[in-house]
C-alpha cells in the first residue's frame, strides 16, 4: 500500500522535473531528445487503476456524473490512443524514444482502465465498444492522436477546471481523476517536442512528405470536428460526441466564451509550467484562442 507522503511525492514529482545538463538546448539536437524523452519516464506517477478508492456521491453527484454525455466516446478514444502510439513505438529503433513512446501507449492504456473503473463503479451503462485494428500508416495515427490530444486537452483543461470550482463533480472525484488530467499535459508536452525534434531529422523533401502527411492529420481532424459538432458519428448516426464544444453548456456552468476561453489558457499554463523551460510548449491552440478572445467580450 501506498503511504500518503509517497502519493504526494509521486504527485509533486509527476508535475515538476528539470533536466540533469544544464546550458542551453537546440531543439532537434540529441541532447533534445534526451530531454523530451526523459521528462515522460521521469515524471511517470506509479498509481495502479485497480486499486483506487471511488468516492462516494450524494444521489445529486451521482445523477450528474452519470448523466454526462461523454463516457462512450472517452473510454473509446482512450482505446484507439494506446494502439495507435504502440503501433507507432514499433517501428522505432532508437532505444530511448522507442521506451518513451512505449511509456505514453501503457500510460493512454491505464487511462482506459481508469475510465472502465469509474462507470463501473457508478453503474454507467456503456455501448459495446467496437473492434480496435492496428493503423495501416503507424506515423499517420500517432499524428492524429498527437494532434488531437492538443485539441482536446486545451479544452478539457478548462472545462475540468470550471466543474471543480463549481462544485459539478465533487472534491473527492476530482481529485482522484486529477493524475489522469495532468498526465495529458506531459504527453502534450513530449508531442510537441518531438514533433519540434523529427522535423529536424528529416532531409528537405523528406520535411516536403511529412509536412503533407500533418497538412493531411488538420485535415481529417478538422473533418472529423465538424461531425463532431453536427453531433454525428462516421456511420451518420447520432451521438453525444460535442462535449469539447459545448461541455460548459451541457455541465450547466454559466460561463460566457470568453470566461472559458481564459480558463483554458489559464489552465493550459499552470499544468505544463512545472516542467523544464527548455522544452517546447503547445502553441497552436492558445495562439488561435488568444486570436478568438480579442473579438469576444
Amino acid at each position: 500500500m501506498q503511504t500518503d507522503a509517497s502519493v504526494a511525492d509521486a504527485d509533486y514529482a509527476m508535475r515538476n522535473w528539470r533536466g540533469e545538463r544544464l546550458g542551453r538546448i537546440r531543439v532537434g539536437s540529441d541532447a533534445h531528445k534526451q530531454l523530451f524523452c526523459r521528462m515522460l519516464l521521469d515524471t511517470h506517477n506509479p498509481y495502479k487503476p485497480a486499486v483506487m478508492v471511488w468516492p462516494e456521491l450524494s444521489p445529486d453527484a451521482l445523477q450528474r456524473i452519470t448523466s454526462l454525455p461523454i463516457w462512450d466516446i472517452a473510454v473509446q478514444t482512450e482505446g484507439r490512443a494506446q494502439l495507435r502510439v504502440q503501433a507507432y513505438a514499433n517501428t522505432v529503433s532508437d532505444p530511448l524514444l522507442r521506451e518513451a513512446l512505449v511509456m505514453d501507449g501503457g500510460e493512454e492504456a491505464r487511462h482506459k482502465v481508469v475510465l472502465s473503473k469509474l462507470v463501473e463503479a457508478y453503474g454507467i451503462r456503456l455501448e459495446p465498444e467496437p473492434a480496435y485494428h492496428l493503423p495501416k500508416d503507424p506515423e499517420w495515427a500517432w499524428l492524429v492522436t498527437g494532434y488531437s490530444e492538443c485539441v482536446d486537452s486545451f479544452f478539457g483543461f478548462g472545462l475540468f477546471e470550471a466543474a471543480k470550482r463549481t462544485g459539478y463533480f465533487p472534491p473527492e472525484l476530482v481529485e482522484t481523476f486529477e493524475p489522469v488530467m495532468q498526465e495529458e499535459a506531459r504527453h502534450i508536452l513530449f508531442f510537441v517536442n518531438w514533433i519540434g525534434w523529427y522535423r529536424r531529422q528529416l532531409s528537405w523533401w523528406q520535411r516536403l512528405v511529412f509536412e503533407f502527411k500533418v497538412a493531411r492529420v488538420w485535415a481529417f481532424l478538422i473533418w472529423e470536428r465538424i461531425g463532431i459538432a453536427r453531433g454525428l458519428d462516421n456511420n451518420g448516426e447520432m451521438q453525444d460526441a460535442n462535449f469539447t464544444l459545448t461541455g460548459h453548456e451541457q455541465i450547466g456552468i454559466d460561463l460566457t466564451l470568453s470566461e472559458l476561453l481564459d480558463m483554458c489558457l489559464a489552465e493550459d499554463r499552470r499544468r505544463t509550467d512545472g516542467y523544464d523551460k527548455r522544452l517546447l510548449r503547445p502553441t497552436l491552440m492558445p495562439r488561435l484562442a488568444r486570436i478568438a478572445r480579442r473579438f469576444i467580450r
